[in-house]
């Protein structure tokens, strides 16, 4: 029985509507794409379906990879997870500290429309939280140690909405860090000024404006399936087709479209691209075979921080033996 509980545990996601793959949310991004392709693409509903369930793109080398590292991941985050800091502990800390301010008091806003601060913390919560998510990614990039990390997602050359879980496990505690400190000072903020008025406005227990990326198609972006959206409307928010392009091989595209749902920091920090309809190849363009090959998925990161670290260390001391 305890087995089976581990096993239930390790493939909860796709029965927790808090997480992407959601058996429900992926249901609407199959129906999203049906509707795409049929109207759109003026495909034939056979034809639609025959795209979207392409067993060369879902049991390729590279997607049999991701399944495996999801369920690999799944059993670390078990395990990593109790040693993780919690939003509670953040949001406690931040409470307490704002205390020390003598110009305004805890509870100062209590009185003030319940739907107006509950609209706001749902607003502010998801803007906040975009907001880190777009800076941490910008940095995995710029960055060689965070990049070595990184570039494990960046392998896969096909994709699949589990793709999303195919990161090294320290990419995974860096993001699982994020949100907690990204959240939790904006919990003890709200808190601080606006007391026990202070809820989520959620959908089946999920932040509402999470639920609504969700529910239009999030998993799209990890697909084969490109949907832009119009111009203007990708200046606000990124499409499936844009995060594509952010896999993309091509030299045109690297280092564009950083935004998990909101591409207004692309736009507003130069680094976005609009969609456009073209053939997209997807990795790192190295040696073929590597994509699946758990072992250097797992592994590489960890010489090629060792590496790093170990020419960031030296080179004082060859600067200085040049010197001499």
């Amino acid at each position: 029985m305890e087995y089976l509980e581990q096993i239930t545990a390790i493939f909860s996601d796709f029965i927790n509507p808090k997480k992407r793959v959601f058996v429900g949310y992926l249901v609407l991004s199959v129906l999203i794409a049906l509707v795409f392709l049929v109207a759109m693409r003026k495909s034939s509903t056979r034809g639609a379906f025959g795209a979207i369930f392409d067993r060369k793109i879902l049991f390729s080398r590279s997607s049999i990879a991701d399944y495996k590292i999801f369920v690999i991941n799944q059993v670390i985050t078990m395990l990593v997870s109790p040693l993780l800091l919690t939003q509670i502990a953040i949001a406690t800390a931040v409470f307490f500290f704002l205390h020390r301010f003598e110009f305004v008091t805890s509870g100062q806003f209590e009185q003030a429309n319940a739907a107006v601060v509950v609209g706001l913390f749902s607003v502010t919560l998801f803007v906040v939280d975009d907001l880190s998510k777009y800076m941490l990614h910008r940095w995995m990039h710029r960055f060689p140690i965070l990049w070595s990390i990184h570039k494990v997602h960046h392998s896969a050359t096909t994709m699949t909405p589990i793709t999303v879980y195919r990161v090294h496990p320290l990419e995974a505690v860096l993001y699982a860090s994020r949100g907690t400190l990204a959240q939790g000072p904006v919990v003890a903020v709200f808190l601080f000024l606006f007391g026990s008025t202070v809820s989520l406005a959620t959908v089946v227990g999920v932040n509402v404006l999470v639920f609504a990326f969700h529910v239009t198609g999030s998993n799209l972006r990890h697909s084969h399936i490109q949907i832009g959206y119009w111009r203007w409307l990708e200046r606000l928010l990124i499409s499936p087709a844009q995060h594509q392009i952010h896999h993309s091989v091509a030299e045109q595209h690297h280092d564009r479209n950083f935004g998990a749902a909101l591409a207004i920091w692309d736009w507003m920090f130069g680094t976005l691209h609009l969609s456009e309809k073209q053939e997209l190849q997807f990795g790192l363009g190295g040696k073929q075979g590597a994509e699946s090959d758990l072992k250097v998925l797992y592994l590489q990161p960890f010489l090629d921080i060792t590496r790093i670290a170990r020419r960031i260390v030296t080179r004082p001391f060859q600067r200085l033996r040049s010197d001499v």
